[in-house]
């Protein structure tokens, strides 16, 4: 029965991933390329080499063969699940390729819930992360960037919280964030 269970919750999860992509479609933080302004900071690799994006239930099945033009490699991390993944990369990716994580940035997606857990819905906010890396939460935050890339974020968040997968991970996300800014 487990094995069952694996079967469908990665089908669903992967059908809501594919959902949340076709939501963001080819929106960006900016109608031109943002990249140009900080020479790409958010994908230049640290002193580390370690840091990466943390990837969402089940999406390294989209990494799991090598990607003409985009190096790569899959670590281990269990920050937002256990049995998950983080891709780290070399700094340059054919969009397309890009995990959620990078499409979002510099954003996060939040879920806000009525009283009683009923009605969920999710919203696009600044991702602290993204201070240390990003001028544009420096120079308006939210009102510098482009509206549509801001709905198109909670768009395919709200594409994700329909898989239970999808709406733990960004729950345990936002756990880890509110804690962190209780600091």
């Amino acid at each position: 029965m487990p094995v069952i269970m694996k079967l469908l919750s990665r089908r669903g999860a992967l059908r809501a991933l594919e959902n949340a992509r076709k939501a963001l479609g080819d929106a960006t933080p900016l109608k031109r390329d943002c990249g140009r302004l900080c020479g790409a900071a958010c994908c230049q690799p640290d002193e580390t080499g370690l840091n990466g994006m943390l990837l969402f239930p089940f999406e390294e099945t989209y990494y799991r063969r090598p990607i003409e033009g985009f190096p790569f490699r899959l670590v281990d991390d269990d920050t937002l699940f256990k049995g998950g993944k983080r891709l780290v990369c070399e700094g340059t990716c054919p969009r397309e390729h890009r995990p959620l994580a990078c499409r979002f940035f510099p954003l996060r997606i939040r879920v806000q819930a009525d009283a009683l857990g009923d009605h969920a819905h999710c919203t696009a906010e600044l991702d602290p992360r993204a201070w240390c890396v990003c001028p544009l939460l420096e120079q308006g935050g939210l009102r510098a960037m482009d509206q549509a890339f801001i709905a198109a974020v909670a768009r395919a968040g709200d594409a994700l919280i329909q898989n239970v997968s999808m709406l733990e991970a960004l729950y345990n996300e936002q756990r880890l964030i509110d804690e962190m800014r209780q600091l």
